[in-house]
């Protein structure tokens, strides 16, 4: 009897943790799938105008639609696009028509246009408003004599363009010769995945200790049944 009431409880324990898991997981795949929606929602639906003091959490990914005039300096950001493969983001100023000026990343160039001339002035932009997170610990210090950045660091870039620090990421054409690059969101949503795998070890987990009951109960008849002296 002994037995049984050990098992049974282990196993309970081990069953309540792995279902709890399981759930948990599915509380975390509602939550994601909400904030995928809410920025595919941001992407999509214009703002009527460019905010007059931008914020991270309440405007980044919104898309907006600008007129302005982009200056000529640069910034070149190196990347890879296929099909063309290593290649610049090109980051320039862009004075907006009330005269605040901001970061816009123009899109890619392939690396033999790196130094070619490009055309600037006015334009109107389609775009999206991003807080880049590209830098990390092991992000390369910018190489200035050659104009080469190793990452969007827009803090950085606004200091070295006199912008503000935000920048926008061009979905129309800026100019020719430069691709744009869209803001696309790469946020893993595996959750559906960990919760099944959760769930198939409680499944496992009950099918043990059911098997380990049943031995312990074909052995406590064996014993019963045994011949005295024995």
């Amino acid at each position: 009897m002994r037995r049984i009431v050990f098992t049974l409880l282990v196993g309970g324990l081990g069953l309540a943790t792995l279902l709890s898991l399981g759930v948990w997981q599915l509380q975390r795949l509602a939550w994601k799938e909400g904030v995928l929606a809410e920025i595919a929602a941001r992407m999509n639906a214009p703002l009527p105008v460019f905010p007059a003091r931008p914020e991270e959490a309440r405007d980044e990914y919104r898309l907006v639609r600008v007129t302005g005039e982009i200056g000529a300096r640069e910034l070149h950001v190196l990347t890879s696009a296929r099909p063309d493969g290593p290649g610049f983001r090109i980051i320039a100023p862009l004075t907006l028509a009330d005269g605040r000026r901001v970061l816009v990343d123009r899109g890619f160039v392939p690396e033999a246009a790196k130094s070619l001339p490009r055309s600037g002035g006015p334009a109107q932009i389609t775009a999206n408003i991003l807080w880049p997170d590209d830098v990390t610990r092991y992000t390369p210090a910018p190489d200035e004599r050659r104009n080469m950045w190793f990452a969007r660091d827009a803090v950085a870039m606004a200091k070295a363009l006199g912008t503000e620090p935000v920048m926008l990421v061009a979905r129309s054409d800026t100019g020719a010769g430069i691709r744009p690059l869209p803001v696309t969101v790469n946020i893993p949503n595996d959750h559906l995945e960990y919760a099944l795998t959760w769930f198939g070890l409680a499944a496992g987990w009950a099918g043990m200790t059911l098997l380990f009951l049943i031995r312990g109960q074909r052995a406590g008849k064996a014993l019963e049944t045994e011949p005295a002296g024995h």
